[in-house]
């Protein structure tokens, strides 16, 4: 009866200490993740990649601009002013920064070109049916 009762106080202990001696390994993996999300936003302006490093810092001023340089890149020029004034705000002393606002302020807004995959040559969007039909 003894042995059961340590065989199970053993084994309680031991699961009640699994996920603390798992913790360091995906605290690693965490950081792993968030030093790659860094490096793709700062060095390919990946929007994505920006978005996701922001959930972890969202005061990062460097991340900010790194995310309205991608913005812009992307024709999305009012979303990259409103990051590079929200990084201002935070670091008003950072260089470059109000010259990357200016910029952007002046840049002409561009629509994004038309996916071709929508398009169908076939189809005619017009009020004005044929005679022959019945609306």
């Amino acid at each position: 009866m003894t042995v059961r009762i340590l065989v199970l106080a053993f084994s309680l202990l031991s699961m009640a200490a699994w996920p603390w001696a798992a913790a360091p390994a995906a605290a690693e993996g965490q950081a792993a993740t968030i030093k790659r999300d860094f490096d793709a936003c700062r060095a390919h302006a990946n929007i994505d990649a920006c978005y996701d490093a922001l959930r972890w810092k969202p005061s990062d001023p460097e991340l900010l601009v790194a995310l309205g340089d991608a913005q812009v890149r992307a024709h999305r020029t009012a979303d990259a002013i409103r990051t590079y004034k929200r990084a201002a705000a935070i670091a008003p002393n950072m260089a470059g920064l109000s010259a990357k606002i200016s910029a952007a302020e002046t840049r002409p807004a561009k629509r994004a070109p038309p996916n071709p995959a929508h398009a169908d040559p076939g189809k005619r969007f017009s009020n004005a049916a044929p005679e022959a039909q019945s609306h």
